[in-house]
């Protein structure tokens, strides 16, 4: 290979890392916006995160659902967090135009044609999953947590003698938050699972009936998750575990439609064999 040619490969790597390093520069701009956005009304934002434990709390007759700082610095590391979160999620509708910016040009027509809904279908499942987390799965896992307080009493007028403790909720705001966000963000992920693997079946990474074989292992899988992501609260637990395994059924499904119109595709196009129709057959017989 002589020297112009070496040059004539480098110099297109050289233009994609500088568009990447473009689109990089536009998505942090982006981001660090919504961050100092999300800081200036970051108050707002943390009581609307409140009002699930403000519910919980009140159902049970408590009306003071105030949250104390442990730490001098807690306040301001609530804001920041607040901040990165409200940044992320103000700026991915950008973020996401720079990746399709940064891809676009590389594919075909019917590529792009392929990719756009996938992109467009991501941010939406999240909100979704986010949603779902904050308007369900958030007031049963408060309620879990707050059963285990209990009045305390006093007997003959002192409390020296016999007495029972009181177990009062006084959280932590910086816990309650991580707590939240924690919520929010796991199931945001989790429903992203039947647009990955609609994504991945559609380049041909996975299958239906490969799905489907690995099922057991799948379940076992959501189990885990299940158990970790949610509090020790059985009905909590079922409810994500039968959320997630619905979603999974449901991108099994996806997948086998990809799998159809790549079928009917080939065939228009004279290129299918009918040795490949037994991923098909098993999909179908099952």
């Amino acid at each position: 290979m002589t020297t112009d040619q070496i040059d004539d490969t480098t110099a297109p790597l050289m233009e994609h890392l500088k568009e990447l390093r473009t689109r990089l520069i536009h998505s942090a701009v982006a981001f660090v916006v919504g961050m100092v956005i999300s800081f200036v009304v970051w108050n707002p934002i943390f009581n609307f995160l409140t009002h699930p434990l403000c519910n919980a709390m009140a159902a049970r007759g408590q009306e003071n659902c105030g949250l104390v700082m442990i730490k001098l610095q807690e306040g301001f590391f609530v804001a920041i967090s607040i901040s990165l979160l409200g940044g992320l999620v103000l700026s991915f509708p950008y973020i996401s135009y720079q990746l399709w910016r940064f891809v676009a040009p590389g594919l075909y027509k019917s590529e792009k044609g392929a990719f756009l809904p996938f992109l467009l279908a991501s941010p939406f499942m999240f909100l979704l999953g986010a949603a779902f987390a904050y308007y369900v799965i958030t007031p049963m896992a408060f309620n879990f947590f707050l059963g285990f307080q209990q009045a305390g009493s006093i007997i003959n007028g002192n409390s020296s003698g016999g007495g029972i403790a009181a177990i009062a909720f006084q959280g932590s705001a910086q816990e309650y938050l991580k707590l939240t966000i924690k919520f929010i963000v796991a199931f945001g992920l989790c429903f992203q699972l039947p647009v990955l693997l609609t994504l991945m079946g559609k380049a041909g990474l996975v299958s239906a009936a490969g799905l489907k074989s690995v099922r057991k292992y799948a379940i076992v899988g959501i189990l885990i998750l299940a158990a970790i992501v949610t509090p020790p609260d059985v009905v909590t637990q079922v409810i994500l575990f039968t959320v997630v395994y619905g979603l999974y059924e449901i991108s099994i499904f996806l997948v086998h439609r990809v799998e159809k119109k790549r079928e009917e595709r080939l065939r228009e196009e004279g290129l299918y064999f009918e040795d490949d129709d037994d991923d098909y057959d098993e999909v179908d017989a099952e």
